[in-house]
C-alpha cells in the first residue's frame, strides 16, 4: 500500500514564495521548502524536479498573482501603475524573480499579465500603437518600482510625489492626440 501524501504542490509553491520573499532567491533551495512543508527532500523531489523547476513554479504563481491584481484593478492607467508598485514592494523577491532571466514563464501567463495593460493602451492610444504604448508603461513603471526597490533614489524629494508626477505626465503624454 503506497504511503499518503504529505504534502501538495501548491503547499510546496506557497512555501517556496515565502521563503523566497522571506531571504531572496539563495533562501529557495529544495532543502528549506522541504523542511518549510514537513517532508523530507527525497519526498519534494516526488513533486517537483529540481530547482529549477521550483523556481519555474515559484515565478509562474507570481506571474499568475499579479496578472489577477492586475486584471482586477479598475482599468485606468493610474489604477494599473499603482497596483503593479503595489505588487513590487509587498513582493519585491517575486516581482525581481519575474523580471529575471531565471524565471521562464509560458506564453499564456505573459499574455495575462499583458491583457490589462494593452486594454488601458488601446484606449489611450488606439489599437495600432497599443504595443508601443503598452511597453512603455510598463517600462516606466518597471524601472521606477525596481529603483525604488534598491534604494537608487538618492537625491531625496518625496518617492509618493515622484511617482504620481511620472504617472500624471505618462498619462498626459499618451492621451495627446496622435
Amino acid at each position: 500500500m503506497p504511503t499518503p501524501d504529505r504534502t501538495s504542490l501548491a503547499a510546496i509553491v506557497t512555501a517556496g514564495r515565502e521563503l523566497l520573499e522571506a531571504g531572496g532567491p539563495s533562501r529557495l533551495t529544495m532543502q528549506a521548502v522541504a523542511a518549510q512543508v514537513g517532508v523530507r527532500p527525497p519526498s519534494l523531489y516526488k513533486r517537483v524536479r529540481d530547482r529549477d523547476a521550483l523556481v519555474g513554479l515559484v515565478a509562474a504563481a507570481t506571474v499568475d498573482e499579479l496578472a489577477q491584481r492586475l486584471e482586477d484593478a479598475d482599468g485606468t492607467l493610474a489604477a494599473l501603475a499603482r497596483t503593479y508598485r503595489g505588487f513590487g514592494h509587498e513582493r519585491p523577491e517575486g516581482f525581481r524573480l519575474i523580471l529575471s532571466g531565471d524565471a521562464q514563464t509560458d506564453a499564456d501567463a505573459r499574455a495575462r499579465v499583458s491583457a490589462p495593460i494593452l486594454r488601458v493602451a488601446s484606449e489611450l492610444v488606439g489599437d495600432e500603437e497599443a504595443l508601443e504604448a503598452a511597453r512603455l508603461i510598463t517600462a516606466w513603471a518597471t524601472g521606477f518600482v525596481t529603483m525604488e526597490l534598491a534604494g537608487a533614489f538618492r537625491l531625496g524629494g518625496d518617492l509618493e510625489d515622484a511617482f504620481e508626477f511620472g504617472l500624471a505626465r505618462l498619462s498626459a503624454a499618451l492621451s495627446l492626440p496622435g
